[in-house]
């Protein structure tokens, strides 16, 4: 059973996945933590800084060791139990009183470094984030819904191409569709509505005047988050992919984008 985690206003987790102290990103991640503060009660983790361990071992599956079952089910009753390792506990802890999760990372071989997707992969357990079916649809509650619902999620990402490379029609591929299985794939399925990403182009050859500029401009795009409004992504639960784990035909015919699982003009207020 998946338990509903009510978050505690005008709390923020800030995690942050850079190594190196001094960095741009280290820059930024002080500024923004900062700048944060003066309205939310701030938490951070910061991976590297933590040693946290991204490799999901049998200590995460609960006791005997060695045991046979689904990896994910083993988890979620070493969950249950509380019997996960005190580090991964910590982590669930924060993330459940947290009503905003700030994701910072630099895009590495476009996407996070190992270390965050290891954070995912032990944090982000069966009964903790997601689990439970709907009694009313019979459907499980993801994509919109579960343990995690009623919280927002910024990604801030530092990425050394420019906007054109890496764009909508970039050779490295546009950046949204890069990282949906970072906004839809993990923190919408976990029920995490998600902002725009804030990204940070050319970062590689930023200057003082354009590391000062960057963060400031985190720093006022940190202002607004309250009022944003989260990406339309479809629910689950509302039909859309009824029978089926696929978009709807008559939705959207013909297109096979990625587009078509955020909601259209006219259908966001239905």
């Amino acid at each position: 059973m998946t338990i509903a985690h009510r978050p505690e206003p005008g709390t923020a987790l800030w995690v942050y996945a850079h190594p190196r102290r001094g960095s741009f990103n280290d820059r930024l991640f002080r500024a923004g933590t900062e700048a944060l503060a003066e309205r939310y009660e701030v938490t951070a983790s910061d991976l590297y800084a933590q040693g946290f361990d991204p490799v999901l071992a049998e200590r995460d599956l609960g006791e005997p060791a060695g045991r046979p079952g689904n990896v994910a089910e083993l988890a979620g009753e070493a969950y249950s139990r509380g019997l996960l390792p005190a580090d991964v506990r910590e982590e669930q802890a924060k993330l459940a009183a947290a009503e905003l999760l700030v994701l910072q990372f630099p895009l590495w071989w476009y996407g996070p470094p190992a270390i965050l997707k290891g954070w995912f992969d032990r944090v982000l357990t069966q009964g903790f984030a997601y689990g439970d079916l709907d009694p009313a649809s019979g459907l499980p509650r993801r994509y919109g819904d579960g343990g995690l619902a009623g919280r927002r999620a910024l990604v801030v990402v530092t990425a050394g191409e420019d906007e054109r490379s890496i764009g909508p029609r970039g050779i490295s591929g546009d950046l949204d569709s890069l990282l949906f299985p970072l906004t839809h794939g993990t923190l919408w399925y976990v029920g995490i509505d998600v902002l725009d990403l804030h990204v940070v182009h050319d970062a590689d050859s930023l200057d003082a005047e354009g590391l000062e500029r960057e963060a400031g401009r985190l720093r006022d795009r940190l202002k607004t988050l309250d009022t944003e409004p989260a990406r339309p992504f479809r629910r689950l639960r509302d039909g859309d992919y009824h029978g089926t784990r696929a978009l709807r035909e008559d939705l959207l015919p013909g297109r096979t984008d990625l587009g078509i699982h955020l909601l259209g003009d006219g259908e966001a207020d239905r």
